[in-house]
């Protein structure tokens, strides 16, 4: 059974920075897609971050140049590191393994395994 378990949330100035890690087992991360989501108070789930099985990474407009996402594959680990965060960054953020192999996808729909989720909260 595949099990993704997000950490390193919680609560940060503007201007900070914070690295989110999702630690994957049951099956390992090097032949999927995998991507960050995040969504925030009323708000639908959006796309942040998405790389591709050879490390190919798409991301958001509206964190272009702040964000950037990473797998370690001995650790079957995937991260998201966040700089120059911003209260727009506010949200619960979920990690997510893909349906396949190939480039980053942004659908939710292209994804079949979520994380719990974790809190980043950015205040002024």
């Amino acid at each position: 059974q595949v099990q993704l378990v997000e950490s390193g949330g919680g609560s940060v100035q503007a201007g900070g920075s914070l690295r989110l890690s999702c630690a994957v087992s049951g099956d390992t991360i090097d032949t999927y897609y995998m991507g960050w989501f995040r969504q925030a108070p009323v708000k639908e789930r959006e796309a942040v971050a998405s790389i591709g099985r050879y490390g190919i990474s798409t991301y958001a407009d509206s964190v272009k140049g702040r964000f950037a996402i990473s797998k370690d594959f001995a650790k079957n680990t995937l991260y998201l590191q966040m700089n120059s965060l911003k209260p727009d960054d506010t949200a619960i953020y979920y990690c997510a393994r893909g349906r396949g192999s190939g480039p980053p996808r942004v659908a939710e729909d292209d994804y079949d395994h979520w994380g719990q989720g974790t809190q980043v909260t950015v205040s002024l």
